[in-house]
């Protein structure tokens, strides 16, 4: 099949048109807390055979490059993670990420085969694809709603691991290879490459910071694309090793994310750039690979009822088993059991099995699809109100800004949002009476819409954000200060910090 100059045009014509579509309507989805995997997947529901007749029906390519915006998607989220945040709860992650995994894969199936009538091969394949939550919507969703960061952390983890054991299962499952082998060798495969995928990306990792901090490249520019290049790098080398791609592309992106590197503030900027066009160009991909024709009220009842098993009895019954690892409150657990969400992940798992002709993907693809979209709308928006009703809510946590900010990264500082909640005892308190420490500093209060400069008489109050700026080796110390205020008060001691100044 020859590509002239010709349809290079049309090609850029249409694609450059729905690129800049699709990046207004982030605008438009985030305002309505939606991920905007919905909006594109409509897109090119609308492009496709149904609407303006463009015709996409190859599974095998979808795949490939299903599987190759999966790695810029993961890669971005593993280079804008802090590992301060996510490493008290890594464990718990990787928890989720496995066990958790295991339990949601063995409801759902049980329920496909027993309640839908699915074969058993079928059945499983349905527990496989959906079970994994999606990096890109967690990562977009959770990141605007202020939790305690050992919950979000708990969560990024999991959506960054729970890929590569799915990935191979569902791979195994639909090539035969669970009949040849048996369950034992499988889960002995699963954990082998999962393990091999972990050791891969620290190793690329590690060596991508060692050889980036010494080398004098002639352009910043090169700074970002050389760190997204060793994540990709990360995910050839494991693959090629027959481990785990997925693992060792997060990995390896966290461990770079987290290095001391030049134009750190430019390379996430890059990194979150690539990982948007990455999702525009596969949720456009996933909707054209849809045939809205075979969509039957068969299907809608196949998902919905598939989707309220997954949704109210395989992730919470996943939740409660992985916390045994990591006890938590029941209501960050119920948060947790609530915020699987899905999104591209279970979409693009289920081209693997179109891709091998195994009997059935056809209505299996259509089936996930579906529940993709439906407990999308469901759960997607509901997360802030379930936050507020579970109280795991934190006003007062820190969050990072997206801003560009090229002097605080030579000065090493960063810069925080504060919110004060109606029960902080910070209310009343002036702004030198906070003694942060000596090189932080209130640059700006919003009240009311409106901003002001402070200085060291003005009064805080409920409702204002605080923008401080601090050197990033007084950001805890910082944090720590303002807890102790906002718990108790004006006259909270500045050395010794007692039990709920520990809370996150």
């Amino acid at each position: 099949m020859s590509f002239d100059v010709e349809q290079l045009d049309s090609f850029l014509l249409v694609g450059s048109a729905v690129t800049l579509l699709a990046i207004l309507a982030v605008r438009l989805s985030s305002r309505a807390g939606l991920p905007s995997l919905l909006v594109y997947l409509l897109m090119g529901v609308a492009l496709g055979e149904s609407g303006l007749g463009i015709g996409f029906d190859d599974a095998q390519l979808a795949h490939a490059l299903g599987f190759a915006a999966l790695a810029l998607i993961l890669a971005e989220g593993g280079l804008t993670t802090k590992w301060d945040e996510v490493r008290p709860s890594m464990r718990l992650g990787l928890s989720l990420a496995t066990i958790g995994v295991t339990v949601s894969v063995l409801v759902v199936a049980v329920a496909a085969h027993y309640l839908l009538g699915l074969p058993w091969e079928l059945a499983i394949l349905l527990g496989a694809v959906t079970s994994p939550t999606d990096a890109a919507a967690v990562f977009s969703v959770l990141r605007v709603v202020p939790l305690p960061r050992r919950l979000v952390g708990s969560l990024e983890a999991e959506s960054g691991l729970n890929d590569a054991p799915t990935v191979v299962l569902v791979t195994l499952v639909s090539t035969g290879a669970v009949a040849d082998h048996g369950v034992p060798a499988i889960v002995a495969i699963v954990l082998g490459e999962l393990a091999l995928g972990l050791v891969v990306g620290l190793a690329v990792g590690f060596a991508g910071a060692w050889s980036l901090r010494r080398a004098a490249l002639p352009s910043s520019g090169l700074y970002p694309l050389a760190v997204v290049t060793f994540t990709l790098l990360a995910y050839g080398a494991a693959a090629a090793l027959h481990g785990s791609g997925f693992a060792a592309v997060y990995v390896a992106a966290l461990v770079l994310g987290n290095a001391e590197l030049p134009h750190r503030g430019t390379t996430r900027s890059f990194a979150e750039g690539v990982a948007w066009l990455a999702q525009i160009g596969l949720f456009v991909m996933l909707g054209l690979l849809l045939s809205p024709g075979r969509i039957t009220a068969s299907t809608v009842v196949m998902a919905l009822v598939a989707g309220l098993v997954l949704t109210v009895v395989a992730r919470p019954v996943s939740v409660l088993v992985s916390t045994v690892v990591q006890p938590m409150p029941w209501r960050e657990v119920s948060f947790m059991s609530w915020a699987g969400l899905r999104g591209a992940v279970p979409i693009v798992l289920a081209t693997i099995p179109l891709s091998e002709g195994v009997a059935g993907a056809e209505d299996l693809f259509d089936v996930v699809f579906v529940l993709v979209v439906a407990y999308t709308l469901l759960t997607g928006p509901t997360l802030p109100l379930v936050a507020r009703w579970l109280g795991v809510t934190r006003p007062l946590e820190p969050r990072d800004l997206d801003v560009e900010a090229a002097p605080l990264e030579r000065v090493a500082a960063d810069l925080l949002q504060i919110t004060i909640s109606p029960l902080s005892r910070l209310h009343g308190v002036e702004v030198g009476e906070l003694r942060l420490p000596r090189e932080a500093s209130i640059s700006m209060v919003v009240r009311d819409g409106h901003t002001l400069v402070p200085d060291p008489r003005t009064v805080l109050r409920h409702g204002d954000d605080l923008l401080v700026v601090c050197p990033r080796r007084q950001r805890e110390q910082t944090e720590r200060r303002l807890r102790q205020v906002s718990q108790g008060g004006r006259l909270a001691q500045w050395l010794g910090e007692d039990e709920r100044d520990r809370r996150p």
